[in-house]
């Protein structure tokens, strides 16, 4: 690292809900920021005026904040380089663009699409790479000023110079050579005015002072496209670092029937933020620690030089793995928020705290929290498949002995089961699966010495004849 403060940046378009893809983007940018005390920025990229919308930037920063990805310049944060919004620097743009065009390094190009689509199809039959012939690059002043009297839109292309090698060294893949007479010359300004990917995204970067983007990898071929734009505009050039893609278990490219939901599905799921930190972080990045972390935890250990150059695999069970961890590391007073209004409805007031201790080892998901919660306060469970054949072997007499037993000791699970033992000459699992089955419907699940005071004597009683008669009907 130079001695220059790091600043990373997000840069979403506010097309729809932020997915895996560039949540980890989002992650791994804030993580090399919080790792080096520097500044993480969002910009929203929204010049694509048809697609983009108000109500999809406000969703994805309240997934970021949700996720504790803050950012310290941006959006409703404000600092010395806004606006922070695409839509609203097209007087930026529009400066830079004259500035190309007077210098000679831009150009008005009045190429329909057929016109580029045929020559493409050219290009590929006679083995050639695509790129533009420059059919409009020697046009006259009077040709232009004809083409534009008659009403045509032109759009503006970047004069590449023939003959270079444009080098930079990617943060991930080591050293980079471009031969720009491979490249073509390239749009940066539609013919509807707005400006391409390629411009507006290198030259806000550099005028916001990022010193650090990491991106996907398919953005790779585009970054001396954008180097070439700033060094024509004397403008600063990032460090660039290309990061892999993500992959569903196939090795095909991440999508919907992989589990590549949005955030927002993620979390209606019941997904934690900690649990999908922990899982992104390890997508492609290695750490030398394998166990659960906060975001701190995550910047520290974050480095670009462990960035991975192939592509990352998403499995579902790493990121169950992962909630499940979240799950334990929660402070008693964070599991009772995000289980919520559950608790209220299915869990007794004086029994909520006990319940949580006892059942937290058990769940990653808030509908599991509340299958357990209606097992132990609601009616007799309907036993599983599993339970139902444990209890057909233990047999009524056996529910038999337990009601006996829980007459005798209703405050002991320890001495009750012993009990039962010694009535019914069964010892070990043969002893207590049934008893479990048949106060919890499972085989499954927490200690009976922790689930029984939750249960209560009557509970219990009620369960036990309630299995006892389910066999001698």
């Amino acid at each position: 690292m130079s001695n220059t403060p790091v600043k990373t940046r997000f840069a979403p378009s506010p097309t729809g809900h932020l997915h895996l893809g560039n949540l980890r983007t989002a992650l791994f940018s804030a993580l090399l920021a919080r790792r080096e005390g520097g500044v993480f920025l969002l910009r929203i990229e929204d010049t694509d005026a048809a697609r983009s919308s108000d109500a999809h930037v406000h969703a994805l920063m309240e997934d970021l904040r949700w996720l504790g990805l803050e950012w310290q310049e941006g959006p409703e944060v404000g600092g010395p380089n806004g606006p922070y919004a695409q839509s609203l620097r097209g007087h930026i743009y529009a400066a830079d663009y004259s500035r190309l065009e007077s210098a000679g390094l831009a150009y008005p190009c009045f190429c329909s699409d057929e016109i580029l689509r045929l020559s493409r199809k050219a290009q590929l039959a006679a083995g050639q790479p695509p790129r533009y012939p420059g059919t409009c690059a020697r046009l006259s002043p009077q040709d232009v000023r004809a083409r534009l009297d008659k009403g045509l839109k032109p759009t503006l292309r970047f004069r590449v110079p023939p003959g270079r090698r444009i080098r930079f060294d990617d943060l991930v893949r080591g050293s980079q050579v471009f031969d720009t007479d491979t490249i073509g010359d390239f749009v940066i300004r539609r013919s509807d005015g707005t400006p391409s990917f390629f411009f507006s995204n290198a030259v806000d970067d550099a005028m916001m002072g990022v010193t650090h983007v990491l991106r996907g990898e398919d953005h790779l071929a585009n970054t001396p496209r954008q180097m070439m734009v700033m060094e024509a505009l004397d403008l600063p050039v990032p460090a660039y670092g290309h990061i892999s893609l993500i992959l569903g278990e196939d090795g095909a490219p991440l999508s919907k029937r992989h589990g590549a939901l949005s955030l927002r599905e993620l979390r209606d799921r019941g997904y934690l933020p900690q649990a999908l930190l922990n899982h992104l972080a390890r997508l492609g990045h290695s750490y030398e620690a394998d166990g659960f972390m906060d975001l701190d935890a995550l910047a520290r250990g974050f480095d670009a030089a462990r960035l991975g150059r192939a592509p990352a695999r998403h499995d579902p069970v790493q990121l169950d793995h992962w909630q499940h961890q979240a799950v334990l590391a929660l402070a008693d007073d964070g599991l009772a928020r995000w289980l919520g209004p559950m608790l209220e409805d299915e869990v007794p007031a004086g029994a909520r705290g006990p319940f949580l201790r006892v059942v937290r080892d058990n769940i990653s998901f808030p509908g599991e929290a509340r299958d357990w919660a209606r097992r132990l306060f609601g009616a007799p469970p309907v036993p599983d498949a599993e339970a139902g054949q444990v209890m057909a072997r233990a047999g009524s007499a056996f529910f038999d002995a337990a009601l006996v037993a829980l007459a005798a000791s209703p405050g002991d699970f320890r001495v009750l089961a012993g009990q039962v033992g010694t009535a019914t000459g069964l010892k070990g699992r043969h002893l207590f699966m049934p008893l479990r089955a048949a106060l919890t419907g499972r085989t499954h699940g927490p200690e009976m010495k922790d689930l029984w005071p939750l249960l209560g004597p009557e509970r219990v009683a009620e369960r036990l004849a309630h299995a006892r008669d389910s066999l001698s009907s």
